[in-house]
């Protein structure tokens, strides 16, 4: 319940309140077509300590050295997290951007970085920067294919691996005699490093560091390619700056404000996409806590955000989709889901009232509905908390559209999601919520320093400092997507009379129908996967008389479905798929998602089916997107018997 107060106390600072000033370019008919942003963050001058990314360690450790910037956990204390101070996060750098000059890292050279999020990632991005070089993620589920790939077309000489599993793929992929060296980090790759350059100076680090401008290369940062290989998108350090100083103007200023104290999270998003490693910047650059954890997946998720207790994450709608559905099986699992019902949607009334009040568009809640609301905190919402360690109070969502009204929900249970907008071409964030103005339902304003512009047939165009230059070693596909300095995003939007832009669709993913109906299966499949029992989905139709669906079952939902009612949890998933009860509620979740369309669009079939998608199976890309042709082609007989052929 606090954090409305304090976003209240916040607004009336005349130095928090307007931080983004909105220049708004209409068409003839008043439709705003181009909504641009000035910078908060001007880039570093001339002969300033700070000029790229890789200095950041260092301006911190001169400036601050005491200063807790990272928590750790070691192999010896596994519930322990551990503080580290900026000067001794400078040396760790220093002392691995030595070996890798030791090891023959050359200024301009790349090394491939392979591991889950942890520690020692943000320690050797940090030091290939240090040592002139260019950091390659890739992504620690990857294939042989795509490992040999990744390398291969970067031209890395230098690769470092998590796990002997990743090593050994490694292996298989990079056959002898041009392998690149690889070290293991859970063989001590780090200390390994350490220890091999002990003979090159500190000047030379120093030198190599000076050497860097913000037209550097800082990565080149493979997308995780839904279809045909990945591209490898060559970010600059000036494009690191642009995305992580102007976001922590925006936001921390006022986060800091209104909680009062030192802010902390706990990344656990994939530091091979490129959301966790602005994130990562950002934070070290404003010196806010940060730890690491290898997994998205909520059982062992929940554990440690309950132990590190951040004050705020960064995460995907998936996992507010989840916490909401464990919230929602705990209570029916004693007999309380009808009264978990109740609390969902006296949360969506209470938040969208209470937010009409507090811009300025409304009377705000009653009598009534702040007394249901204050029961429900002490019955529901406040153990939604506890889930996320007890302290958060603000989230950050990308990657796709949150529901709007699971965000209502968590704006009642006392933590507001900001959701944002981006790609790997723009850096991460093109667009994010401005704090004190929350609009649920869009992705918010372009991003400091931005530029968001709606071609005319609906496509999402950026422009500014976070823009990629160019694709590495593929001069037409960066032809496709840039022009004058625009990118084109192959996104559909909106902006609306505020310049909050709305997201409504991927360009290439459109289904037309048969009688000529334009459909964007995205906002039905989100809406879907926001309730359970759903798992993932898939929204067919193109080139058919009407709109279907194929849907899978999350396996925690069945799980708990299954104990709920008294059944044999060895269950076999065909006998499950056909029980009326459990279409039933699947029904429930297609009628929510068909309430944002037309009838023309919405999904008249479903089809449950066996399996998941997942990333080990090839239909989810590591960011957790659909790759639409291979479920397609992997359940071409069920979309065929969704149309009776």
């Amino acid at each position: 319940m606090g954090v409305r107060k304090d976003l209240k106390r916040a607004r009336k600072r005349s130095d928090l309140a307007d931080r983004v000033q909105v220049e708004l370019v209409r068409d003839d008919q008043g439709v705003v077509r181009e909504a641009r942003t000035a910078p908060l963050a001007a880039p570093p001058p001339d002969g300033s300590a700070l000029r790229t990314s890789a200095d950041i360690p260092f301006v911190n450790a001169a400036e601050a050295p005491e200063t807790v910037v990272l928590r750790r956990k070691e192999a010896g204390a596994p519930e322990e997290w551990k503080p580290v101070t900026a000067a001794a996060f400078a040396r760790e750098v220093t002392a691995a951007a030595k070996g890798l000059i030791a090891a023959g890292l050359e200024p301009g050279g790349r090394v491939a970085l392979m591991s889950r999020t942890r520690y020692e990632w943000e320690v050797l991005d940090f030091a290939i920067w240090a040592a002139g070089g260019q950091t390659v993620p890739i992504y620690a589920t990857s294939s042989p294919e795509q490992i040999e790939w990744i390398v291969r077309d970067s031209g890395a000489r230098l690769l470092i691996v998590e796990t002997p599993e990743n090593e050994a793929a490694a292996e298989a992929a990079l056959p002898e005699p041009d392998r690149p060296r690889i070290w293991q980090l859970e063989a001590g790759a780090v200390l390994e490093l350490a220890t091999q350059g002990r003979e090159i100076s500190d000047e030379e680090v120093t030198k190599r560091r000076a050497a860097l401008t913000a037209d550097s290369v800082a990565t080149v940062c493979y997308t995780s390619g839904t279809t045909g290989r990945p591209k490898g998108c060559v970010l600059t350090h000036g494009n690191l700056y642009a995305e992580a100083a102007n976001t922590v103007e925006l936001l921390h200023p006022i986060f800091k404000a209104i909680t009062g104290q030192t802010a902390s999270t706990l990344l656990f998003l994939p530091l091979a996409h490129i959301l966790g490693r602005t994130i990562q910047v950002a934070c070290l650059l404003a010196r806010i806590e940060l730890g690491h954890c290898p997994s998205i997946k909520p059982d062992e998720l929940r554990p440690e955000l309950r132990s590190f207790r951040p004050t705020f994450v960064v995460g995907v709608p998936y996992l507010f989709e989840k916490i909401h559905d464990t919230g929602r099986a705990t209570a029916e699992k004693i007999g309380r889901g009808s009264s978990f019902d109740r609390a969902d949607r006296i949360a969506v009334r209470f938040a969208e009232q209470h937010l009409a009040k507090f811009l300025e568009a409304g009377r705000g809640p009653g009598l009534g509905l702040r007394l249901g609301a204050g029961l429900y905190d002490l019955l529901v919402y406040r153990r939604v908390r506890k889930e996320l360690g007890g302290r958060l109070r603000y989230a950050i969502s990308g990657g796709s559209p949150l529901d709007r009204n699971l965000n209502l929900f968590f704006y009642a249970a006392g933590i507001v999601i900001y959701e944002g907008y981006g790609l790997t071409e723009t850096t991460a964030a093109a667009t994010i919520t401005p704090p004190l103005r929350p609009r649920p339902g869009t992705v918010g304003l372009p991003v400091p320093g931005t530029t968001i512009r709606i071609a005319d047939d609906g496509e999402v165009l950026v422009k500014g400092g976070i823009v990629f230059g160019a694709y590495w070693n593929d001069a037409a596909a960066t032809a496709e997507v840039l022009d004058d300095g625009w990118f084109a995003t192959g996104d559909l939007g909106a902006l609306d009379d505020d310049g909050y832009l709305a997201i409504t669709g991927r360009k290439k993913d459109i289904l037309v129908t048969s009688g000529g109906k334009n459909v964007s299966p995205a906002v039905l499949e989100d809406r879907l996967r926001s309730r359970s029992p759903v798992g993932q989905c898939i929204v067919v139709g193109d080139n058919r008389s009407y709109v279907g669906a194929l849907i899978t079952l999350e396996p925690e939902s069945v799980a708990h479905w299954l104990n709920v009612r008294k059944m044999p949890a060895d269950t076999p998933m065909s006998e499950i798929i056909a029980d009326p009860r459990i279409v039933a509620d699947v029904q429930k979740a297609v009628d929510y998602a068909n309430e944002a369309v037309s009838r023309a669009e919405s999904i008249r079939k479903f089809k449950l089916v066996e399996g998941e998608f997942t990333e080990d199976n090839g239909l989810l890309t590591p960011s957790l997107k659909i790759k639409r042709q291979a479920v397609t082609a992997a359940y071409e007989r069920e979309i065929e018997e969704l149309y009776g052929a």
